[in-house]
């Protein structure tokens, strides 16, 4: 089944991240680029309207853009069922826990994850899957980190993305109201 996703992209962790996403993640093979995810999952592709849009537009609106940086690393560890996963953590998160809860009081129907996680953890996955695996990239991110500079840019809009043809496309942009 199709569904939809709320992210912000973030072309600026590429250099530093894409090639181990290729190898770690498999959202990236599917098309995902790297990524904030706002609010995931979001109704099927065929469910969404202009009414859908424009009311995620007004929830959106209600974040003004702003900057951040990532440097900081981060794991979920897994357990049975799930995976374990590394991750870059945003500085600063507030905004983007603002972002995923101006759109569950506008869409109550649809919780981050489906609310099988506690609390909102803004993050940038970098390695998802197998504990080993994981493992080997944060061997490998700790390295890039420690001889790259710090990303720091900035989130202007959210993308809606879809996945009703089996890879993730973007659906719409919504441009965040300056600060």
């Amino acid at each position: 089944m199709s569904v939809s996703a709320f992210v912000v992209k973030v072309p600026a962790a590429e250099p530093l991240v894409g090639e181990l996403r290729t190898r770690f993640d498999a959202s990236c093979r599917l098309g995902a680029p790297a990524h904030i995810t706002v609010l995931f999952p979001f109704m099927p592709a065929a469910d969404i309207t202009p009414a859908v849009i424009h009311r995620a537009q007004v929830a959106l609106g209600e974040v003004p853009s702003f900057s951040f940086s990532l440097g900081a690393i981060g794991r979920f560890m897994g357990q049975r069922q799930f995976p374990s996963t590394l991750f870059l953590s945003p500085d600063p998160p507030d905004p983007f826990v603002a972002l995923t809860t101006a759109l569950v009081r506008y869409f109550p129907m649809f919780r981050p994850y489906e609310d099988t996680h506690e609390d909102i953890v803004p993050h940038l996955t970098v390695a998802h899957g197998d504990a080993s695996d994981v493992h080997a990239a944060a061997i490998e991110l700790k390295q890039r980190l420690r001889t790259s500079p710090l990303i720091q840019t900035a989130c202007n809009s959210v993308s809606l993305l879809e996945n009703a043809s089996g890879r993730w496309e973007e659906m719409h942009v919504f441009i965040l109201s300056r600060a």
